[in-house]
């Protein structure tokens, strides 16, 4: 293990950090570098998003402009989207999005097309390094073969590592430069680089044998999660039916000092690793004629649990006489998590999709995300409501599909003729508990 090196040395003696790609991994990792002393140069193919960082604007709410504009106006960080100076860096550390395609299999355009891209800038003595999450043997079998098609041989030549991101955002525990960091290399020398070029950002680095261990190391990490998360949903639908309050089942569970951990349940999965993550490992098991049957069934539950919700608000109208075709209905929250503004593949767009097919008219809330904007698979075109009594009271059902802080459950219960709580938000709230229905 090597430790985070603090440096105030002449910028000609520290290394030039290319990032490629400036959202939810890339620039907490920039940020990392830059306090660490290290010179930053970021490339993004958004020009939007390139002149908001060059000017000390955030694009993410969890790291504020004061350190954006902080990185910038120490001249050590600068971002770019001028692909030409790739050869630049000594180190290129990729960060894209890993997706599935309309199959769930391993969608790998964006590190294919970064590796086409880099390989034709590519010069001796650099590393390249893979931080997406992504399948075992992807550094090998897909980025080696587009990389050496540059005429440059791996490990002898430039340098090949892999290294997974672990971003948490909005968890004010634990900072990129806190977590303890897996590294891969191709070979002896490309781990050796690797490290070296990380030691500027992060405080504990963990050396494995391979780009293989480094990868899987990831995917058990999120199938860890998943797995467990399934498991609850599961019991929540299962205690439901016994009467049971699956929250408060958990609390009891929790105070065994040992041989427990507790995992919540919830309207589904959300963020980039834990919905995705599954299906890369089980495509790839595939290739070694090995089902995952328990992965599978873990990915098949979580996926099913935005339609249980949208079942149990069917019921609780029909409870009151009511149809959810036609039905008001108001979704708080449209991040994944509380108290913050990603909403890669959160529940709540799901939720409110699945709603409009039923009939129901809908519309959401949420403090961080003024309005929606367009993805990969969906585009609500939608904008934020803003909460008031009487907006409340206008609708028949509020759906609570994310837990913000900001919000105030005592008084959303007080005015809202119906509440469906998916994350046992209003455990807390005493009065007017019949209106409360947990889905």
């Amino acid at each position: 293990m090597m430790t985070k090196k603090k440096t105030k040395a002449s910028s000609n003696e520290v290394p030039l950090v290319g990032i490629v790609g400036l959202g939810y991994v890339g620039l907490p990792l920039a940020r990392e570098f830059c306090q660490g002393g290290a010179r930053v140069v970021g490339f993004d193919i958004n020009p939007q998003t390139v002149s908001k960082i060059n000017r000390g604007v955030s694009p993410l709410r969890h790291i504020p402009s004061s350190q954006v504009r902080q990185m910038v106006k120490s001249g050590r960080f600068r971002v770019t989207c001028s692909m030409e100076q790739l050869s630049k860096p000594e180190a290129l550390l990729i960060c894209v999005p890993t997706p599935l395609t309309e199959n769930r299999e391993p969608d790998l355009k964006y590190v294919e097309a970064t590796c086409e891209t880099i390989a034709k800038y590519l010069r001796k003595g650099q590393l390249v390094v893979l931080e997406s999450t992504t399948y075992p043997g992807t550094t090998r079998e897909v980025m080696l073969p587009i990389l050496e098609g540059s005429g440059l041989k791996a490990g002898r030549d430039f340098y090949l590592a892999y290294s997974p991101e672990r971003e948490d955002p909005g968890n004010a525990r634990f900072q990129t430069g806190t977590i303890p960091k897996v590294v891969g290399g191709y070979n002896a020398a490309s781990l050796r680089k690797a490290l070296a070029i990380y030691h500027y950002a992060i405080e504990t680095l963990v050396s494995v044998d391979s780009c293989e261990v480094a990868e899987a190391c990831k995917i058990l990490e999120n199938m860890y999660r998943s797995v467990n998360i399934a498991m609850v949903n599961e019991l929540k639908k299962l205690f439901d039916r016994m009467g049971l309050d699956v929250w408060e089942v958990i609390r009891a569970a929790s105070t065994k000092p040992f041989g427990y951990q507790p995992f919540y349940p919830g309207p589904g999965l959300g963020g980039h690793c834990i919905p995705i993550d599954p299906f890369y490992l089980t495509w790839k098991a595939r290739q070694y004629g090995m089902p995952t049957r328990f992965i599978e069934l873990a990915g098949e539950i979580n996926t099913d649990m935005p339609h249980y919700v949208v079942q149990r608000t069917m019921e609780a109208l029909n409870e009151r006489r009511k149809s959810l075709k036609g039905s008001k209905v108001l979704v708080l929250g449209l991040a994944y998590k509380k108290d913050i503004d990603d909403i890669r593949e959160s529940p709540s767009i799901e939720l409110i999709e699945l709603l409009k097919a039923k009939g129901a008219k809908v519309d959401y809330n949420d403090p961080y995300i003024p309005r929606t904007h367009k993805q990969r698979e969906h585009d609500l075109k939608m904008s934020s409501k803003t909460l008031s009594a009487r907006l409340l009271q206008r609708y028949d059902v509020v759906l609570i599909a994310t837990d913000h802080s900001d919000y105030d459950y005592e008084w959303i219960v007080k005015n809202a003729a119906l509440v469906i709580d998916t994350r046992n938000a209003t455990a807390g709230v005493k009065r007017s508990r019949s209106k409360i229905v947990k889905a």
